[in-house]
């Protein structure tokens, strides 16, 4: 599955390695991500996608505030991941 604004994707490598985050934005080879908590909408990270693992969600429309994202993410891992 490819990696599009709006994916929920799991993190692979790195500090937020096995953390659940929607993309937010995406630019060639990397991908704006956002947790709502740790990583805020309004200052994404910003990783390869390499190191990002794609689930097969795909978020309509555009997250704009925090517990919009935690909102998402919550609801996503409540139905099983």
């Amino acid at each position: 599955m490819n990696i599009v604004k709006g994916s929920i994707v799991r993190v692979k490598a790195g500090h937020d390695k096995d953390g659940y985050f929607v993309v937010l934005e995406r630019e060639g080879k990397f991908a704006y991500i956002a947790d709502g908590r740790r990583r805020k909408v309004e200052a994404p990270k910003k990783k390869s996608v390499i190191h990002l693992a794609p689930t097969n969600t795909v978020i309509e429309g555009s997250i704009e505030t925090n517990p919009q994202a935690k909102r998402i993410l919550n609801d996503f891992l409540k139905n099983g991941g």
